[in-house]
C-alpha cells in the first residue's frame, strides 16, 4: 500500500471533518453533543406541543366565535329566500303573503322570535300551507334575525346533522387542522354525536349572549316527520334550556287554524287590489271560498289567477285526482294490494263520516236562512270528530297517524279530528255522492275479507294415492290428553 505524504501548512486554519453518523449540530449548548441532541428535540417536542395547544385553543374559540355570528342580525339563508320570493313576478308568487293580512297569531310570535318568552319552548301546530312559516319569517324579517336561526328537521340523521351545521354555522371540526397532531376524527362517532356536539357548542353561546343581552336565543325546527331519536334528544335540550325560567310548564303549544270568512274575504281583497287585478263582486268571492275555505295558501292562489273561481275548480280537481292517488278503491283487487286496499277502505269510511256531517251541517244553514238572510254565507266549519270515535269509525286505530301524515286529516292538541282543508272535503264529497260509490265500497270491504279468509285457510294435499282409495279426517278440539 502506497502512502501519499503531504505538507499541510501549520498557518491555516483546520478544517473539521464530519465522519458520516457522528456529526452533530451547530447549536451547541454544553460540550456534550450526545446532551445537545437530546436537549435540541425536546424543545422541538415542546414547541410542537405549545404549538398545537394554542392552535386547538383558538380553533375553539372560533368556532364559537362563529357560532355566535350566525345569531348576529343581518344576512340568514332562510330569511333571504323569503326575500328573493317577496322580489319574483307577482304571477310566478306561490308563497301566501301577510302584507295583506295580519293575523291575531302574529303578536305571540312576534313575542317568541323576538325574546321575550323566556323559560319556555313552544310547539307551533297548524295545517299545511295555514301561513306558520309566513308570520315567523315576518317575525324575523322585523328584526333582521338578531337572535334567531331556523333549521328544518329530517328523520335521517346525517341530512339533519348537514342541515343543523348550516343554520348553526358550525363545522363539526371538519375544517380543523388537528390530523396533524394525530387527534381523533370526528366523524368516528356517527352523526347522533356530531349533533350533540352542535348543541354542546350551541349552549355555551346561547350561555354567553343571554348574560349580555338579557334575552334568550330563538332557534327554530321545522318537524319534517323526524325520527323519534331525533325529536327525543332535541326536547331533552330544550327541556334543559328553559329550565332557567320560573314556569313549571316549560312547553306551550301554539296551534294555527284557518281563516274566518271576515278574514278571508278581507285577505282576498286586499291582495288582488295589491297585484293590480281587477276587482270581483262578492258572489264570486264566497263562491271561491266555499271551495277553498279559509286555507290561506289557497286563497293566495286563487287572488293571483284573472278567473278566481276556475282556478279554485282547478285546485279542486287536482286535490281529487290526488286523494283518490291516495285512497282511491280498486274493485276486485289482487291479494298483492289487499294492505293498501284496507287502508283506503277504512279511510273512506271516516271520509264519508265526515261528509255525512258536513251535508248536516249545510241543512241546518239552510233551515237558518229560511229565517234570516243575513247568514246567507255565513260560515260552515269543517266537522269535527272526536278522535275515540274515529278509530271506532275506521276500525283500525293506526290507520289514523299515516292519515295524518299525509295531510288528508289534521288532529290537533284536543283529539279533534277534521279534514285538512275545505278542499280535501269537497273532493271527498264530490266521490262519496258519485253513484254506486257505497256499492264500491262495500264490495272491496268484502274482497280484502275473502282475501283474509283465503290467507286463513290451510290447504291439505295427499300423494300416491291410487284409484279407489279413501282417505278418513277425523278433526279432535279437545287437545292432547
Amino acid at each position: 500500500m502506497d502512502v501519499e505524504n503531504t505538507m499541510v501548512d501549520p498557518h491555516l486554519p483546520v478544517q473539521p471533518t464530519n465522519i458520516p453518523g457522528t456529526s452533530s449540530s451547530s447549536f451547541t449548548i454544553t460540550k456534550n453533543p450526545t446532551f445537545d441532541a437530546a436537549l435540541t428535540t425536546l424543545i422541538g417536542l415542546g414547541l410542537v406541543f405549545i404549538g398545537g395547544v394554542g392552535y386547538w385553543e383558538w380553533y375553539k374559540t372560533n368556532v364559537l366565535f362563529k357560532i355566535e355570528k350566525a345569531f348576529a342580525p343581518g344576512y340568514d339563508p332562510a330569511l333571504e329566500l323569503a326575500r328573493q320570493s317577496k322580489h319574483r313576478h307577482p304571477e310566478m308568487g306561490e308563497e301566501p303573503t301577510s302584507d295583506c293580512l295580519r293575523r291575531k297569531e302574529q303578536d305571540i310570535i312576534d313575542r317568541i322570535i323576538h325574546g321575550e318568552g323566556n323559560g319556555r319552548y313552544y310547539v307551533l301546530i297548524g295545517c299545511k300551507g295555514s301561513g306558520k312559516g309566513t308570520m315567523i319569517i315576518d317575525a324575523m324579517e322585523a328584526i333582521s334575525a338578531d337572535g334567531v336561526a331556523i333549521c328544518e328537521a329530517h328523520s335521517d340523521l346525517e341530512v339533519f346533522r348537514l342541515r343543523l351545521g348550516k343554520a348553526l354555522n358550525f363545522e363539526y371540526n371538519e375544517d380543523t387542522q388537528t390530523s396533524l397532531f394525530q387527534r381523533r376524527d370526528p366523524r368516528e362517532g356517527g352523526p347522533a354525536l356530531d349533533i350533540e356536539r352542535a348543541l354542546n357548542k350551541l349552549e355555551k353561546v346561547a350561555l354567553k349572549l343571554s348574560r349580555q343581552r338579557g334575552r334568550p336565543l330563538i332557534h327554530l325546527f321545522r318537524n319534517e316527520e323526524s325520527g323519534q331519536a331525533l325529536l327525543l334528544q332535541l326536547q331533552q335540550r330544550a327541556e334543559s334550556w328553559s329550565e332557567s325560567g320560573k314556569t313549571s310548564n316549560r312547553m306551550q303549544v301554539l296551534s294555527l287554524y284557518d281563516l274566518s270568512i271576515d278574514e278571508a274575504i278581507h285577505a282576498f281583497k286586499r291582495l288582488r287590489t295589491k297585484l293590480g287585478r281587477k276587482p270581483v263582486n262578492e258572489d264570486t268571492i264566497n263562491q271561491v271560498l266555499q271551495y277553498t275555505g279559509g286555507r290561506l295558501a289557497y286563497i293566495n292562489k286563487t287572488a293571483r289567477s284573472e278567473d278566481p273561481l276556475g282556478a279554485a275548480k282547478h285546485i279542486l280537481e287536482t286535490e281529487k285526482g290526488w286523494l283518490l292517488s291516495q285512497i282511491g278503491l280498486i274493485p276486485d283487487c289482487d291479494d298483492d294490494v289487499m294492505d293498501e286496499q284496507k287502508w283506503s277502505s277504512c279511510s273512506w269510511l271516516l271520509m264519508r263520516e265526515f261528509v255525512k256531517l258536513h251535508l248536516e251541517q249545510l241543512e241546518e244553514r239552510k233551515k237558518i236562512l229560511e229565517v234570516d238572510e243575513a247568514f246567507e254565507y255565513g260560515e260552515v266549519p269543517l266537522p269535527s270528530i272526536p278522535y275515540w270515535r274515529c278509530r271506532q269509525i275506521m276500525t283500525r286505530a293506526d290507520f289514523l297517524e299515516a292519515l295524518d301524515h299525509a295531510n288528508i286529516i289534521s288532529i290537533d292538541i284536543h283529539n279533534h279530528v277534521r279534514p285538512d282543508s275545505m278542499i280535501i272535503l269537497r273532493a271527498a264529497m264530490e266521490v262519496v255522492q258519485e253513484e254506486g260509490f257505497d256499492e264500491l265500497l262495500d264490495s272491496v270491504r268484502g274482497r280484502v275479507d275473502e282475501i283474509e279468509s283465503l290467507h286463513r285457510t290451510r290447504e291439505l294435499t295427499f300423494k300416491d294415492l291410487g284409484k279407489g282409495d279413501c282417505i278418513r279426517l277425523s278433526v279432535d278440539k279437545t287437545g292432547p290428553s
